[in-house]
């Protein structure tokens, strides 16, 4: 196992013949007083967390999660646990892109999990995956609500670099979200994607479309879907560009997926949108992540 600085040992075993590098983060959250305050950090490179800002005047805290070396390659195993307090609200996001590079072995593993207590507040907006050319990238998102706790999460994906006219170039992409309440299975969403086996161009190749979006929105205790949808609705149809809908989830919560044409296209509506679900299930204005 490499040493880390911080004393924390990655969770993932390790061989001196694998390739790829183990990189592991834990981060927790408690409020205080009027406040969320960050009360650990661990972590072992290529992962890393910057210091948490305060941007809104709820008390709320903004942190950005790093892989300073630049992208993800095959072998890599990584993985992030994210405690929140009860009470604690929490926005976490991400620099750029993850760019996913070439494997000629095992995949790229990302597995992100987050815990809420009572009544806290996660904001889990990061940007898209970019699967390069040869790529093989399986990734988790898993998250445990708490009574009364509310979540608002993306997830996007390109098919390929687009600017280079790649699309569908890599091996595999696998993506999967799992939220769970008090123990109660909420919501599963997998995504399976292989070039190789599947026709990449009209219906099911997402329509000559380079981006996949998703937002998806989760409030226990919450009544009102009913006008949440119908004004997720109106801001998507907004979008004439744009190709998607938006669903109620059987036990709580919708989902909002749409493709996109570009990049930009994919971050002005996930931005819209995101601000949409703060306002109407947060009752917060909306959040400037400046990363421009």
């Amino acid at each position: 196992m490499r040493p880390s600085s911080t004393g924390f040992e990655p969770a993932f075993s390790s061989t001196l013949d694998r390739v790829g590098r183990d990189g592991a983060l834990a981060l927790a959250f408690q409020r205080r007083g009027e406040k969320t305050v960050l009360t650990e950090r661990r972590f072992t490179l290529p992962l890393q967390a910057l210091e948490p800002i305060s941007l809104a005047p709820d008390g709320s805290v903004c942190l950005m999660l790093l892989n300073p070396t630049g992208g993800v390659l095959g072998g890599d195993q990584l993985k992030t646990e994210v405690t929140l307090g009860p009470g604690a609200h929490v926005c976490l996001t991400t620099p750029s892109a993850t760019r996913v590079y070439r494997a000629l072995g095992p995949p790229a593993v990302q597995e992100t999990s987050i815990r809420l207590g009572a009544g806290a507040v996660v904001e889990y907006i990061p940007d898209h995956v970019i699967p390069h050319p040869g790529s093989v990238f399986h990734q988790s998102l898993t998250v445990e609500m708490g009574p009364g706790s509310r979540v608002i999460l993306s997830d996007a994906l390109a098919i390929g670099r687009l600017a280079r006219e790649e699309r569908w170039a890599f091996r595999e992409l696998v993506s999967r979200i799992t939220v769970t309440s008090s123990g109660r299975p909420l919501f599963l969403d997998r995504i399976r994607l292989e070039p190789s086996r599947r026709v990449t161009e009209g219906l099911g190749g997402m329509e000559r479309f380079g981006y996949l979006g998703t937002i998806a929105l989760f409030a226990d205790g919450f009544a009102g879907w009913e006008s949440v949808i119908r004004a997720l609705e109106a801001r998507l149809a907004g979008w004439p560009s744009l190709r998607g809908g938006v669903s109620p989830l059987a036990r709580g919560g919708c989902l909002v997926r749409f493709l996109a044409p570009s990049a930009y296209d994919l971050t002005e509506a996930t931005g819209g949108l995101w601000t949409l679900a703060r306002q109407l299930l947060l009752g917060l204005a909306p959040l400037d992540l400046r990363k421009g």
